[in-house]
């Protein structure tokens, strides 16, 4: 029986007190072995000397949480780390990104997400069929997500999508990769408007060293 995994992660606020509201879904394909890249990635950790700490974007760039107290050298260290790991690791992945003024509330967000992941499976629709199960993990995020999610799959494949919560540290692993790629591709929308504040410079540079350091490397993962 072949499973496929879809993990979320969403930036943004769904009344629309942000500029832009992301969500990312990345799919693993469970036969696949993760193993290898999550060991590396370890070894790569306490090789450098870096704590081998849960990844997450928003307080690593705040210094915030697990990150508070440590240096600028040491968060960038362990970002451009997780970075890597994401390259290794077998995954692909789609964001999709919303512009607040395009909806004026959940309802119509969540709207506008179901209609775009019953097109991505629907152009996808080979890839999605050759599973028999659809496991989804998603924590502490707005339901409407995996509500629109789980209507995509229903009416594009007529099967079950199933909610998990996170049980392991494989499944931990990629909820923190679809993290980093969310918040590559937020990166990416502000930098396409010029928004990028004085964090998104200090950690990623200028546009063209984002595009070259973060997005592109990102992008070779997306489905």
């Amino acid at each position: 029986m072949r499973e496929l995994s879809i993990f979320l992660d969403e930036s943004g606020i769904q009344e629309g007190g942000s500029e832009f509201y992301l969500v990312t879904f990345v799919l693993h394909d469970q036969a696949d072995d993760v193993e290898p890249a999550i060991a590396r990635y370890e070894e790569s950790l306490a090789v450098r000397g870096l704590p081998d700490i849960p990844f997450h974007a928003t307080p690593l760039m705040r210094a915030s949480a697990y990150y508070e107290g440590m240096d600028m050298a040491t968060r960038k260290a362990l970002l451009s780390s997780f970075g890597i790991f994401v390259q290794r690791v077998p995954v692909r992945y789609r964001t999709f990104v919303y512009e607040s003024k395009e909806f004026d509330g959940p309802q119509k967000l969540a709207a506008f997400i179901r209609r775009d992941l019953v097109s991505f499976v629907v152009d996808e629709l080979e890839f999605f069929q050759s599973f028999d199960k659809v496991k989804i993990y998603y924590d502490d995020g707005q339901p409407a997500v995996s509500s629109a999610l789980r209507d995509a799959i229903a009416y594009s494949l007529s099967k079950e999508a199933v909610l998990y919560r996170k049980s392991d540290y494989r499944s931990y692993r990629l909820s923190q990769v679809a993290d980093y790629l969310c918040c590559i591709e937020l990166a990416n929308a502000k930098f396409a408007v010029h928004h990028e504040t004085q964090t998104d410079v200090k950690f990623f540079g200028g546009v063209r060293a984002f595009k070259k350091n973060y997005l592109k490397q990102a992008r070779r993962k997306r489905f």
